[in-house]
């Protein structure tokens, strides 16, 4: 498939696969070796990661400064699995083309960096990419039910993004299960791909899944000891109790 505009509908269209299938574990790439970045996408892939989580801050909408294109451009080339940029940045829709044509799959959004999410999202959809919008632990459903018809992925952040070493809040899990549950009504698009970030380790991942959440992005868990095969073992063994919870006979 070489046109990349199907290559990229094909790569998000995988991440639905994530509702039925069981959840998804996408590592942040955050604490992954720079230096060696060819050698940690292959080892990432080889522990059986079905996609890339790239946070992208840049020092105004949250404190910290991570990377922009350029690393999604080169984790692209490194690998044909999704890729998810999560825009932790003032004005997202000043740079939607750019992150698009360094090759992500998904755009993800805050709901607090813009004014208006729906035509943010529109936008993004129009370039061929999958849609998402973020929203931190002090955002209520509420504040974005009129962007939700737009959204491909609602992101839920269960600690505040741009600070590390934060305790996992809860009020994360109650937007989860809500919108699951209006997901299953038939109230949310039923292909709405759900997804938690923030402090998901094996204490609070089956949680997550058991709440709702097809999609968890997670750093230290995965990246702590660099044995990252067994890392992620041990927490999809976690997330499969949790999905059990959620479809006891699946």
């Amino acid at each position: 498939m070489s046109d990349p505009v199907a290559c990229r509908a094909a790569r998000a269209s995988g991440l639905r696969a994530s509702r039925s299938s069981g959840p998804w574990l996408l590592p942040s790439l955050l604490l992954c070796d720079f230096g060696n970045l060819e050698r940690e996408v292959a080892a990432l892939e080889a522990a059986g990661l079905p996609g890339m989580h790239l946070d992208c801050m840049d020092g105004q909408f949250v404190p910290n400064i991570t990377y922009g294109m350029p690393i999604v451009a080169a984790v692209r080339r490194l690998t044909e699995l999704p890729l998810e940029a999560h825009l932790m940045i003032a004005e997202p829709q000043r740079f939607i083309g750019e992150f698009i044509e360094a090759g992500a799959d998904v755009l993800t959004i805050h709901a607090e960096a813009v004014g208006n999410p729906r035509p943010v999202l529109a936008d993004i959809r129009a370039h061929g990419a999958a849609a998402g919008l973020a929203i931190n632990p002090g955002t209520s459903l509420a504040a974005v039910e009129g962007a939700l018809d737009e959204c491909d992925l609602v992101l839920v952040m269960s600690v505040h993004p741009g600070f590390g070493g934060q305790k996992f809040e809860t009020v994360a899990l109650e937007k989860v299960a809500d919108l699951a549950q209006r997901r299953r009504s038939g109230q949310l698009n039923p292909e709405l791909v759900i997804e938690i970030d923030g402090g998901v380790n094996l204490d609070t991942i089956a949680q997550c899944v058991a709440a709702g959440a097809d999609i968890c992005a997670a750093g230290s868990a995965i990246f702590r000891g660099g044995d990252y095969a067994n890392n992620v073992a041990r927490l999809y063994r976690r997330a499969r109790e949790g999905f059990d919870q959620r479809f006891p006979e699946a």
